[in-house]
């Protein structure tokens, strides 16, 4: 298992070097990098053995962990956070892997989806990412996407807000350039939920998106809104085939 997750890493690396993109852990200082490389100092571990303790927990009327069904995650879900978002054929939308995790919750263990950005999501989704943690990003081939992944697209180049800027002008036009002092990454989800230092905390790929929209001072959609859903379709599309790194640390 080292020498497969060896390759691919060694795959992925090409890949990037060929095509020119690369993960925003590329942009960090050195002592920031320090903080992801290390698991004794990341501080996202924090949130990853909530979620590991959360993973063993029964909960709900049926009285059941996620255990119960998935055994121990380190193995059943390698391979499982590099996929998502994916289509869910009950609501006929794109479920995030925090919204697959709130769905099993309901209909499994018959209990209360969590809060959006709660310690308890953000701690197991982090726990079930960090499982794929070196795999590289593989977005479903699945053809019901393509019309939220192309509005995600469209979304990601057009103009918004009083500042009249689109994700692509920053992230595509000016990456690696420097904004306030810092590097203008180019915009690759890799590492989510990630921490931030900035938040001082763990927070979704939804979390950042949305603090996009109000630096360019336009309005937030809501968490789990079908703009949030089709932009992070498309930005892990747009990142296929760069190695997942959650739970990750940025500035």
């Amino acid at each position: 298992m080292k020498r497969l997750t060896l390759l691919l890493a060694v795959l992925v690396s090409g890949l990037v070097a060929a095509d020119d993109r690369r993960s925003g852990f590329a942009d960090m200082t050195p002592a920031v990098q320090a903080l992801q490389r290390g698991d004794a100092q990341n501080p996202a571990m924090l949130w990853v053995r909530g979620g590991e303790a959360t993973w063993g927990q029964r909960a709900g009327a049926a009285n059941r962990s996620c255990a119960d069904c998935h055994g121990d995650a380190r193995q059943s879900m390698r391979g499982v956070a590099p996929r998502y978002p994916a289509f869910d054929e009950p609501s006929g939308a794109p479920l995030t892997l925090a919204g697959r995790i709130d769905a099993c919750r309901v209909r499994h263990q018959q209990a209360p989806a969590f809060a959006p950005e709660s310690e308890a999501v953000l701690g197991l989704e982090a726990w079930v990412a960090m499982a794929s943690r070196g795999l590289p990003i593989a977005p479903p081939a699945d053809p019901r996407l393509a019309p939220w992944r192309a509005q995600g697209e469209r979304l990601y180049r057009q103009r918004i807000g009083q500042l009249d800027l689109a994700c692509a002008q920053c992230h595509e036009g000016l990456a690696g350039r420097r904004l306030g002092g810092s590097v203008i990454p180019q915009g690759h989800p890799t590492g989510y939920p990630l921490y931030r230092l900035e938040w001082q905390g763990l927070g979704s790929l939804q979390r950042r998106l949305r603090g996009c929209f109000n630096g360019v001072r336009a309005e937030a959609p809501a968490y789990g809104s079908a703009e949030l859903l089709a932009l992070e379709l498309y930005l892990m599309q747009r990142a296929a085939g760069l190695a997942l790194e959650s739970p990750a640390v940025r500035p």
